[in-house]
């Protein structure tokens, strides 16, 4: 079950594109199975699909609010991403209204690499070193070509750079992900894009 507001971008995979802060989230299915890039910050979405894994690509409020209403499920993340009340701080920002939600953190974590069986289908995750966050994941189907970049890879705007990023590493992250060979590169924000995209995109310079 794809979910009303899926576009599918390659066979089983599909993206939701989210008007609030032009946020992309990822959707792969295998057979029976599926898991869910980012949980973005609208509940309303798991009453569309139940994925029995999330893959955090990095802890930014915007990626990981609605966590709670897909549980039960496994979320997974790289093994320095938090979870925690600090978060609510960055919404505050942007947002005046509390949040009412609880927060999720990982279930399962890693360190380099890890592959994913996704009803039967391939899933690996990896994490390239510090940019955009301290813990960016990148989540490769490789039977299809496609990668889901989080904020290494923005479309549509600039990358950020906020006081956890390491922007010195950001293009080595890029080149290391290209490596990969990805067809389709789904960024954290605004819509899929190719690697020569990623190629020629500007990363924040380094203060």
């Amino acid at each position: 079950m794809s979910g009303a507001g899926m576009i599918e971008i390659a066979d089983g995979v599909f993206i939701r594109r989210q008007t609030e802060l032009d946020l992309t989230l990822g959707f792969i299915t295998g057979s029976g199975d599926s898991l869910l890039v980012d949980s973005g910050m609208d509940p309303a979405l798991a009453a569309e699909i139940s994925p029995s894994r999330i893959v955090l690509t990095h802890n930014h409020f915007d990626h990981v609010l609605a966590t709670e209403a897909f549980l039960p499920c496994e979320v997974w993340a790289h093994e320095d991403c938090i979870v925690d009340e600090t978060l609510l701080e960055s919404r505050a920002r942007y947002y005046s209204d509390p949040f009412e939600g609880t927060l999720i953190p990982p279930t399962h974590t890693f360190r380099d690499t890890v592959t994913l069986d996704v009803g039967g289908r391939r899933v690996d995750l990896h994490h390239f070193g510090p940019a955009h966050s301290s813990h960016d994941v990148i989540v490769h189907v490789p039977d299809v070509g496609v990668v889901f970049a989080g904020d290494l890879v923005e479309e549509g705007a600039p990358a950020q750079a906020g006081s956890d990023a390491t922007p010195s590493n950001w293009r080595n992250v890029l080149d290391r992900m290209l490596e990969l060979e990805p067809r389709i590169v789904v960024p954290g924000h605004g819509n899929p894009v190719d690697a020569q995209f990623v190629r020629e995109m500007a990363v924040p310079a380094v203060d």
